[in-house]
C-alpha cells in the first residue's frame, strides 16, 4: 500500500469563530498556512493572536467554522493532533517537584517522543550539571523558559505554535532560539509565532499576517527572508517517528507540558506516558 500523502496545509481556518461565554476571541477567521512554512502572526495586545494559537492547539474549541491541523479535523483526531504539536505560551507548565530532566523526560514520554533527544536538548539550553538536577519549583522565570524550550526541542514536533517566544529570555537564549526555529524550518516544520513586537522576530518568518478583533485583517510578505533547505536535504535527517527531523546534538553545552506550577505528591504514580502533550511553556 502506498503511504498516504503528506497535506498541503498545517493550519487551515475558514470563518472560524471561537467564544469565552459570549465574547468572541475569533470573529471569522480565514487562514491557511502551508507545511514547512513559518508565519509571523502581529497586531496589538488583546487583538486575538493568543487565541489563534490555542485554537490551533486544541485548548479552545471552536464556536462554528472550520479547522484542520495537520491535515486533520481537530475535534475528531485531538489526540493524535496534540501529540504532533507543541505550543510554547506564557506560562512554563512544569511540575515543581520534579527536576529539569525529569519534567523534560516525562514530556517527551508523554508525548511518544524519542528520548535519546532528551540530553542534547538539555545541552542546547545549558541545563547541564546541577541544574538538570534542581527542581523546577526553585528555578528563575528566565530557567522555567529554558526548560520549556528543552521540552520543545527534544519533542520537534511538526508544528510549533510560540507565543511571544523571546519574552523571558536573556540575549544568548533568544540567539538560541532563533537558531532553534530555522533549523526545525530548514528540516520541514510549520511555526506560528505571534508577537505584539514582530521586529526581532520578523527575519524568521517568510509571511506575516495582522489579527486585529479576531479577525485576520492584513497580510504581508516578509522581504529578507531566506527561504530554508527542503525537507528532504542531507543536512536534516528525519527521524522514523516523526515526518519533521530531529535536530543534531549541539557539540558544545550553551550558556545558560503539564500544568504550570502544579505539585506532584511525593511517592504518587505519575500518568503512563502515552497521554498528549500540546503546552511545552
Amino acid at each position: 500500500m502506498a503511504p498516504a500523502a503528506l497535506p498541503s496545509s498545517a493550519v487551515s481556518l475558514r470563518d472560524a469563530v471561537a467564544l469565552s461565554g459570549r465574547f468572541p476571541l475569533l470573529a471569522g477567521v480565514d487562514l491557511e498556512v502551508a507545511v514547512g512554512e513559518t508565519v509571523l502572526v502581529e497586531g496589538p495586545n488583546g487583538a486575538g493572536k493568543t487565541s489563534l494559537l490555542r485554537v490551533c492547539a486544541g485548548l479552545v474549541p471552536l464556536a462554528s467554522g472550520h479547522l484542520s491541523i495537520l491535515g486533520l479535523d481537530l475535534s475528531h483526531h485531538r489526540v493524535d493532533v496534540r501529540r504532533r504539536l507543541g505550543m510554547l505560551s506564557h506560562s512554563s507548565h512544569l511540575y515543581d517537584d520534579l527536576t529539569v530532566r525529569e519534567n523534560v523526560r516525562f514530556a517527551v514520554r508523554a508525548a511518544g517522543g524519542d528520548v535519546a533527544r532528551i540530553e542534547p536538548a538539555l545541552a542546547r539550553w545549558g541545563l547541564v550539571g546541577r541544574l538538570a538536577k534542581t527542581q523546577a519549583g526553585r528555578l528563575s522565570a528566565g530557567q522555567r523558559r529554558r526548560v520549556a524550550l528543552a521540552v520543545l526541542t527534544a519533542r520537534w514536533p511538526e508544528l510549533w505554535l510560540l507565543d511571544e517566544p523571546h519574552a523571558g529570555l536573556d540575549a544568548s537564549a533568544r540567539a538560541l532560539l532563533d537558531e532553534a526555529v530555522t533549523e526545525a524550518a530548514a528540516s520541514g516544520v510549520t511555526v506560528l509565532i505571534a508577537s505584539h513586537e514582530p521586529g526581532p522576530v520578523e527575519s524568521l518568518a517568510g509571511r506575516a499576517v495582522t489579527v486585529t478583533g479576531g479577525r485576520v485583517t492584513a497580510e504581508r510578505t516578509l522581504a529578507g527572508h531566506v527561504v530554508p533547505a527542503a525537507p528532504s536535504a542531507p543536512a536534516a535527517p528525519v527521524a522514523p517517528s516523526t515526518p519533521a527531523a530531529a535536530p543534531p546534538a549541539p557539540s558544545a553545552p550553551a550558556p545558560g507540558g503539564p500544568g504550570a506550577g502544579r505539585h506532584v505528591p511525593a511517592g504518587a504514580d505519575r500518568p503512563a506516558a502515552t497521554g498528549p502533550v500540546a503546552h511545552v511553556a
